[in-house]
C-alpha cells in the first residue's frame, strides 16, 4: 500500500487539505449569520444591539478559548473524530436557533453551541493539517485553509441576506445547519489523521523523516502545559497582543458591525452583505498570497505591513459609508479583503519557528487571544453605537490599535525552537528568510 501511494501523481496530503478546506467552509457559514440576523431580530423582538452583541461575544470567546484544547484533542484523538463532532455541534446549534424567543436562547445557540463547534476546528485545524501532512509548502497550505475559513464566513452573507429578506431569519439559520451537516460524510470518508495511517510520509519530507511520538495523556493537561512553557517567552506575549488586535479589527468589529453600520448610513442590508462577500473573494487572493510569501519573507515584516495597511483602511472608513456604493468604498473592500486574515500564515510560521512541535497548540492559545480581542470589540462597538448613535469612535479606536500591532510585530525577536518542543529546525518553515 505504501509503494502504491508513493507512486500517485497527487500526494494524499492534498486530498486531506481539500477536505479540511470544505469542512472549514461549512463550519464558517453560521459565523457569518449574526451580522445579517441582527437587524431582523432587532425589528421583530425589539432587542438592543448590546443584547444581540452579547450572543456574538460569547461565540467569539468560546471560538477562541476552545482552540488550544481542540489542538490538543486532535493530537490525542485525531482530526477526523474532532472535526466530525464539531460540525455536528455547529449544525445542531444553527437548527435550534430558530426557536429563539429571548436573548438567552441566542446566547445558548449562537454563543455556546456554535462557539464550541467552530472553535473545535477554527484555524488550529488548518495549523494541525499543515503540521501533520506537510513539510514543504506549509505556509501556502495554511494560507489556503485560512482563506477557506474566512471566505466561507463571508461568502454566505449575500445568500443569507436574500433568504432573510424573502423567507425570514429562521430559514437562513436552517440553510447554515444544512451546510454544516453535508460536510460530515466527506470528513468521515476522506479525512485521515496522519500520513502514517496510510503508510506514507508527509508531503516534502526527507528520506530520513520520522513521525513525532503521538500525544498521550489528558488533552487539557497537554494544552495547559504547553501554555505554561510558552508563557515564559516574550515572543508568545507579542504574538498574543498582535493577534488580539487582529481579532478585534476583523471578526469583532467589521465582521459583526459593518452591515449594521452601513445600514445606519442608509445602505440596504443586502448591499452591505454583498460588500462583505467581496471582502471574502479578495481574502482568498490575499491569504493564499500571504502563505506563499510566508515561505519566502520574514513573517515579522509581513505582519507589520498587514497591520499598518488595515489601520489606514479603518481610519478612513467612517467617511466612505453612504446609502450608495461609490468607488472609494469598493477600494476599501478590496484592500481590506486582501488583508482580512493574511496575518494567519506568518503567525503560524512564527509559532512553529520559535516553539517547534508545540507550535500548533501554541497557535491555539494565540488564536484564543484573537477571539478575546474580537469578543471585546464586538461588545464595545455595540455599546458605542447605543451610546453615541454611530460607530465612528469604534473605527478610529481600532485604527489606533492596528498601529500598535504593527510596532509590536516588527519588534519580535528571532529565536530557535525551545528544547522542550522537540522539533528539528529543518522541519520549520523558512520563517527566518531575509525580508
Amino acid at each position: 500500500m505504501s509503494t502504491a501511494l508513493r507512486t500517485r501523481r497527487v500526494h494524499p496530503a492534498w486530498i486531506v487539505a481539500a477536505v479540511a478546506f470544505l469542512a472549514l467552509v461549512g463550519a464558517a457559514g453560521f459565523r457569518a449569520a449574526p451580522s445579517v440576523l441582527m437587524l431582523p431580530l432587532e425589528e421583530q423582538f425589539g432587542w438592543s444591539r448590546t443584547e444581540l452583541s452579547l450572543a456574538v461575544t460569547v461565540n467569539l470567546l468560546l471560538y477562541g478559548l476552545m482552540a488550544p484544547f481542540a489542538a490538543a484533542l486532535m493530537a490525542r484523538f485525531g482530526m477526523r473524530a474532532v472535526t466530525t463532532a464539531a460540525l455536528l455541534l455547529v449544525g445542531a446549534g444553527a437548527a435550534l436557533s430558530i426557536y429563539a424567543t429571548a436573548p438567552w436562547v441566542l446566547v445558548l445557540t449562537w454563543g455556546v453551541m456554535i462557539g464550541l463547534g467552530t472553535g473545535s476546528m477554527a484555524l488550529v485545524f488548518a495549523a494541525t493539517v499543515a503540521d501533520q501532512w506537510f513539510v514543504r509548502r506549509r505556509g501556502l497550505v495554511v494560507g489556503v485553509l485560512t482563506a477557506g475559513s474566512a471566505t466561507g464566513q463571508l461568502a454566505f452573507l449575500p445568500f443569507i441576506a436574500v433568504l432573510v429578506e424573502q423567507q425570514g431569519w429562521q430559514q437562513a439559520s436552517l440553510l447554515v445547519a444544512v451546510g454544516a451537516f453535508v460536510v460530515v460524510p466527506l470528513v468521515l470518508l476522506f479525512l485521515r489523521n496522519r500520513p502514517s495511517d496510510l503508510g506514507i510520509t508527509p508531503f516534502g519530507a526527507a528520506a530520513d523523516w520520522a513521525p513525532a511520538p503521538r500525544a498521550v495523556g489528558n488533552p487539557a493537561r497537554i494544552a495547559l502545559g504547553t501554555l505554561a512553557r510558552a508563557a515564559r517567552r516574550r515572543t508568545f506575549w507579542a504574538l498574543v497582543a498582535g493577534f488580539a488586535i487582529c481579532g478585534a479589527t476583523t471578526n469583532g468589529l467589521v465582521g459583526t458591525h459593518f452591515i449594521p453600520s452601513a445600514h445606519d448610513h442608509g445602505m440596504p442590508e443586502t448591499t452591505a452583505a454583498g460588500l462583505l462577500a467581496v471582502v471574502g473573494v479578495f481574502d482568498i487572493v490575499g491569504t493564499i498570497a500571504s502563505g506563499w510569501l510566508t515561505d519566502r519573507v520574514n513573517p515579522r515584516i509581513l505582519l507589520a505591513v498587514y497591520y499598518a495597511g488595515r489601520g489606514l483602511g479603518l481610519l478612513v472608513l467612517p467617511f466612505l459609508l453612504s446609502e450608495a456604493v461609490h468607488p472609494p468604498i469598493i477600494v476599501f473592500v478590496v484592500i481590506y479583503g486582501l488583508d482580512w486574515v493574511a496575518t494567519v500564515p506568518p503567525t503560524v510560521a512564527l509559532c512553529r519557528e520559535v516553539f517547534g512541535a508545540d507550535g500548533p497548540v501554541v497557535f491555539g492559545w494565540v488564536f484564543a487571544a484573537h477571539q478575546v480581542g474580537a469578543a471585546i470589540a464586538a461588545t464595545v462597538a455595540g455599546v458605542v453605537r447605543d451610546s453615541t448613535g454611530e460607530y465612528t469612535l469604534a473605527w478610529f479606536g481600532a485604527a489606533g490599535l492596528c498601529a500598535v500591532a504593527a510596532v509590536v510585530s516588527v519588534s519580535i525577536a528571532r529565536g530557535r525552537p525551545a528544547a522542550s518542543a522537540g522539533a528539528a529546525p529543518a522541519d520549520a518553515p523558512r520563517a527566518d528568510a531575509p525580508g
